[in-house]
């Protein structure tokens, strides 16, 4: 099992939207959140424009961070989201 945290997960999604967008990963800022209605989601910054993303969205930018740094091919049925909100800290714990 590999687990990644908030830094990495943040890093990922800002990896994978600059792959779509066109951008640099830094001209993209990101912050993670969960709440009972939606799950995980991440709102973003790019170019002064906020978008949102949902849970499988997160679960596509850590499948393929996992894939170019870690050199493992992993599902999104293999990634498990989680938070400690004493410490407001993220983490996705990866099996299989």
């Amino acid at each position: 099992m590999v687990r990644i945290y908030t830094d990495e997960i943040i890093n990922a999604v800002c990896l994978h939207i600059s792959e779509r967008r066109g951008v640099q990963p830094t001209d993209v800022e990101v912050q993670l959140s969960w709440d009972e209605e939606y799950g995980y989601t991440a709102e973003l910054w790019v170019s002064g424009r906020s978008q949102y993303l949902i849970e499988s969205n997160l679960l596509e930018a850590i499948e393929q961070f996992i894939y170019s740094h870690y050199n493992r091919r992993v599902f999104r049925s293999d990634i498990r989201l989680g938070l400690n909100e004493d410490e407001g800290e993220f983490w996705a714990d990866i099996v299989g």
